[in-house]
């Protein structure tokens, strides 16, 4: 991808991030990444695509910082999948403003049916890759008990990601129900 194509994903994000998926606006966009509207529209041709292609540069960029956990050291398959989880839970700016973007995006759903099927496929993704760590964690389950598990404990991360990041709940506190989550679901028959 482009350095300028980079760059305007991420002014995107931040963007999404701090106004939400209605308050994009192309012109806002475009003097956030420091680019004309014309090169906006040569990158991605419409709307649509500009919120296509930042969710996919969202999930990138959430594949990367989780992928960054323990990858030179051998961990055993319980805590690899919480380090995945609790990977979503960082306060880092990046961190921050790619949950806080997700969460608009998923919310912009409801009235806007052209991201139901990428947010869809994206979610998707995740629960499969959830329910793999689940099944070395678990490997007597089944794979239809991975993906129910899968499917509980990331819709409980997106929901306890958007109750940290509203100040609702303590972030250390947020963790701490996500690990409790994850031991429930790993003790399970």
């Amino acid at each position: 991808m482009s350095d300028r194509r980079t760059e305007i994903l991420r002014a995107a994000t931040r963007v999404i991030a701090r106004r939400g998926v209605r308050g994009l606006r192309v012109e806002e966009l475009a003097k956030e990444a420091g680019v004309s509207t014309s090169l906006i529209y040569y990158h991605f041709n419409d709307r649509a695509g500009i919120l296509r292609r930042t969710l996919e540069f969202i999930n990138d960029r959430a594949d990367r910082y989780t992928a960054e956990r323990d990858a030179n050291v051998d961990v055993d398959p319980r805590s690899d999948l919480e380090q995945a989880l609790l990977l979503e839970l960082q306060d880092t700016p990046e961190v921050r403003e790619n949950s806080t973007a997700w969460g608009e995006l998923r919310a912009s759903a409801i009235f806007e049916p052209e991201l139901r099927e990428d947010l869809a496929k994206a979610t998707l993704t995740w629960v499969h890759e959830t329910a793999d760590l689940i099944g070395r964690a678990r490997p007597t389950g089944t794979a239809p008990a991975h993906a129910a598990a899968a499917e509980r404990l990331t819709a409980l991360l997106e929901g306890l990601s958007v109750r940290w990041l509203s100040g609702s709940l303590p972030l250390e506190h947020a963790r701490r129900l996500l690990k409790e989550a994850i031991a429930v679901e790993l003790a399970r028959p």
